[in-house]
């Protein structure tokens, strides 16, 4: 009598946790990749000379495509950004929609 309480406890989590893995279809792997590239593509971006100074970039990474958003002085320190981008390993598209504001 005592066990079907636990039973059905157990049952209603795991419930919840089928739903939850079924709602992010990225998976673990790729979420761990994703966020390595990410890491690398800001570490690039700050160690690069005229965008190291830059702190209104954003970057995310889904599946491996890398978003860029955010505000750039000059069409070149976009670019520059992009370009940084795609050399990262494991990237495989950039959506820079990053705008440009003198």
């Amino acid at each position: 009598m005592i066990r079907i309480p636990h039973v059905l406890t157990v049952l209603a989590v795991f419930s919840v946790l089928a739903i939850g893995c079924k709602s992010n279809p990225q998976t673990t792997g790729h979420y761990i990749d994703d966020t390595g590239i990410t890491t690398a593509v800001k570490t690039h971006l700050a160690t690069d000379g005229p965008l190291k100074t830059m702190t209104q970039i954003s970057v995310k990474t889904v599946e491996n495509t890398v978003y860029l958003t955010g505000v750039a002085a000059t069409l070149q320190d976009k670019n520059r950004a992009e370009e940084i981008a795609r050399q990262v390993e494991g990237v495989q598209s950039v959506v820079n929609t990053i705008t440009v504001q003198p």
